[in-house]
This record gives C-alpha cells, structure tokens and sequence, in this order.
C-alpha cells in the first residue's frame, strides 16, 4: 500500500486526481449499512403506520438521488455519468431494524465506491429522519464498501 495521498498534491495542497490516462471500463461497487431501532418502530415502519407516511420508498429514493450527487457532496470526487443505482432496504427483525446495501454502475476511468457509499449513508440518514419522530434512538451502523470491479484494484469485503 502507498502512503503517498492521492488528493495531495506535492505542495501539500487538496486537488482532484487526474484520471485522464486511465482506461475506461465498466466499473461497479456494492456498499452496505445497518439502521437499528426498537422492535415497536420496527413493527410500526412495516406496518406503514407511520406519521411521515412511506419511509423505506422515500428512503429508497433519497438513496438514488444521492448516488447521483456525490460529486456535489464530496468535494474532490469526480463527477460520474451512472449507469445503474439499486438500493435495497431490506428489513431484518433480528435487528430489529433494516439492511441497507447499494449497487451502483458505470463506464468510466474512475470506480464509484463513494457513490454506493453514499447511496446507503443517505439511505440510513433518511430512515433515521423519517422514524424520529417515533423513536430518538435510532443507530445507523456497519456502512462499509462490500465489494468493487472494473478497475486496476478488485475489493470483496463480502
């Protein structure tokens, strides 16, 4: 592993790294996440008994839209025409509470694991935003890159 930062230029200042000269492939990552809540908010979420109506649709979309906005959000990501966002909100009893995880797609010189990483961030975020008002306690946990394809370095953290 380099310990060169590849947002620092020699002058030690922030830039954008230069993906110019790097193929275009198709390039796909996986991120997941975790959002944990009583079994009450849990039941009540399921049930769509809630005040601010259909939380894991919104949710769902706030995930794609923010796919979609990364590069506005963090500020030396490339901005990436995307080809395909899923997010998957999969609820888990056990929990009790939801599994979040994102695939998001592209053709590009760069990957799109800020992209996926996003996708659940937001995910959670809105769930979390959406359920507060039954529940203050809520966790959002465990976001983490799953896997990545497509370029020079593969990731399974499966």
């Amino acid at each position: 592993m380099s310990n060169k930062l590849s947002h620092i230029n020699s002058d030690g200042e922030a830039n954008m790294v230069d993906v110019s000269s790097k193929s275009v492939t198709v390039r796909e990552a996986i991120a997941s996440g975790k959002i944990i809540m009583s079994k009450e908010t849990f039941l009540k979420i399921q049930e769509g008994n809630c005040p601010k109506g259909d939380i894991v649709n919104t949710a769902k979309i706030a995930g794609i839209m923010a796919a979609k906005q990364t590069s506005m959000l963090i500020p030396l990501c490339h901005p990436l025409l995307l080809h395909k966002i899923v997010v998957n909100i999969i609820p888990d009893e056990s929990l009790p509470g939801y599994y979040i995880e994102a695939i998001v797609k592209t053709k590009a010189e760069t990957g799109v694991e800020m992209e996926a990483l996003t996708a659940v961030s937001v995910t959670a975020l809105t769930l979390y935003d959406m359920a507060k008002a039954i529940e203050k306690s809520l966790t959002i946990t465990d976001i983490k890159l799953v896997s990545k394809t497509g370029g020079k370095s593969i990731i399974n953290n499966g």
